[in-house]
């Protein structure tokens, strides 16, 4: 007999089995911002998937861009554990292409990286407004 406290779907999958397979991102023009990313992370951009452009983070994640041009676009924060030597990369390209990184999320310490928890990382602005971040470590959580 099942336990009645547990939930229904409970024992179907472990704990440790849920992973994020992909999340919508909105943008005013999907083709510039999944570039914008693209090319700043080095990543490779994905074939259209009906309205949505997706970006493949490497890990089974894809960010999948999707233009929202009827409606103001609220920012979301996007957090990204990157390798320790491409960090100088993203951010020579960011330079390249005339965005400013900052050192916090709230953006007040312009041209500067922070080096949170051994590590070394960078917020800045996507073309929609979403505060993008990069980091060589994640977060030690409590």
């Amino acid at each position: 007999m099942p336990n009645e406290q547990q939930h229904p779907n409970e024992s179907e999958l472990p704990e440790t089995a849920v992973q994020l397979n992909h999340t919508a991102v909105y943008a005013r023009d999907r083709q510039l911002s999944a570039e914008f990313l693209a090319v700043i992370l080095g990543l490779k951009i994905g074939a259209p998937f009906g309205p949505f452009l997706p970006v493949d983070l490497g890990n089974g994640v894809t960010l999948d861009y999707y233009e929202k041009r009827d409606a103001p676009i609220q920012s979301q924060h996007y957090a990204f554990l990157v390798p320790d030597e491409q960090f100088d990369h993203m951010i020579a390209r960011l330079e390249a292409v005339g965005v400013t990184y900052y050192a916090d999320p709230s953006h007040t310490e312009p041209g500067h990286i922070n080096r949170l928890f051994g590590g070394r990382g960078a917020y800045f602005d996507d073309p929609d407004g979403h505060n993008m971040e990069i980091m060589t470590r994640p977060y030690v959580r409590p």
